[in-house]
């Protein structure tokens, strides 16, 4: 298990306590769990910071039905924050053995997935094509998925490494074999204080364009703006009842990773009470306009109808929380579900990527920005330095 950006964050390993939900009342259920089992527990805490203490690595189901949400308390955890670092046991951790090394997976063969790139521009064209012409939706967000096998067998440490290499300024992340590095923020809480990064409005490296040019043409994109600004209301509007104070950025940044562009607006906020869980408030914030749509119910329920697959926990929120409260949730993006064993002979991994659609979309270049997305799971994947 792991969290980790710009070398700061958690690892865990081994299995102390875990709990399997899912359904509408997944995040309830697993709040509660969470907050039952904490209590029972005898803590020693001499560091006092956020991330020690008993931690769950927790990843969440994007829809209600299907889809599995987890919470897993690891038996050994290490953390970093800020220079100071830490070792967390739960119970008598079993005798630990020596690691084995970190090997290449060996050659890459790709297939279709639940849904081809193809099948992934008919359901672009029919959404667009409804937004046009029914006007019920601003947006929806649609994804697809490939897969990967490997000759020999697939480590997840091996992609954690190359993400991490890659993608410093990402979360790096792997919860039970869900891996990735996303650069969504969808909350964080420490003490009294939530902050999130509404990442939405995606432009990608094209030949012949510098970086500079194609940050101001992704700022001056009436397409992006609007899109983004459907974001970032949707976060501030189910984050403002938890808050005494919120504060929303005017203006979109630009963030620059290796691979594409995106409109950012990091928002902050104050929190007014001690029912304001990390759990319960990544329940009224998931899913955003981001990742889900607008109106989100009725892109939701589209969503299911044009991908046609089950996104499990891709777009979910995925991330820790400690038993004072303080945690982390990132968005399941740029990310992969190992499907191997580790005793297997081969390995086989699902890829996830998805666009924000709205009625000028054009399905071509969704595919496009999909791909572009799709490309950090691949050179990890592939060991592409």
């Amino acid at each position: 298990m792991s969290w980790v950006r710009d070398g700061d964050g958690l690892v865990g390993w081994g299995c102390a306590a875990r709990l399997d939900t899912s359904g509408t009342e997944r995040f309830v259920e697993a709040d509660a769990w969470w907050q039952d089992w904490a209590e029972q527990v005898e803590v020693h805490d001499e560091v006092g910071l956020p991330g020690t203490g008993p931690v769950a690595f927790t990843s969440m189901a994007f829809a209600e039905e299907p889809g599995r949400s987890v919470l897993v308390v690891p038996e050994v955890l290490v953390g970093q924050r800020d220079g100071v670092r830490w070792v967390t046991t739960v119970g008598e951790p079993a005798a630990a053995r020596p690691p084995e090394p970190v090997a290449h997976p060996g050659m890459v063969r790709y297939s279709d997935g639940q849904l081809s790139a193809t099948g992934y521009r008919q359901a672009v064209a029919d959404a667009v094509r409804r937004m046009r012409e029914v006007g019920d939706l601003d947006k929806i967000v649609l994804a697809h998925d490939l897969l990967a096998c490997t000759s020999d067998p697939l480590d997840g440490r091996f992609l954690l490494n190359n993400l991490a290499a890659r993608y410093p300024s990402c979360w790096t992340f792997s919860v039970d074999g869900l891996v990735g590095a996303t650069p969504e923020l969808l909350l964080e809480r420490t003490g009294q204080l939530v902050r999130s990064r509404v990442l939405a409005g995606t432009i990608w490296p094209r030949e012949g364009r510098g970086a500079d040019e194609l940050a101001a043409e992704l700022l001056a994109s009436g397409k992006d703006r609007s899109e983004h600004d459907y974001a970032a209301s949707s976060l501030a509007t189910c984050l403002s009842p938890f808050c005494t104070e919120l504060t929303v950025p005017e203006e979109p940044s630009v963030l620059r990773l290796r691979n594409v562009m995106h409109l950012a607006s990091d928002v902050s906020g104050v929190l007014s009470g001690s029912q304001a869980t990390l759990l319960r408030m990544t329940d009224a914030v998931h899913p955003t306009a981001a990742v889900g749509g607008t109106p989100t119910p009725q892109a939701v329920k589209l969503i299911h109808e044009l991908e046609g697959m089950d996104r499990d926990r891709y777009a979910g929120p995925v991330g820790w929380v400690d038993a004072r409260g303080n945690g982390e949730f990132g968005v399941a993006l740029r990310c992969a579900q190992i499907q191997s064993a580790p005793e297997d002979r081969e390995g086989r991994v699902r890829l996830f990527a998805g666009c924000g659609i709205v009625a000028d979309s054009d399905p071509d270049l969704e595919v496009a920005e999909a791909e572009a997305k799709l490309l950090p799971m691949r050179e990890a994947l592939e060991g592409i330095a």
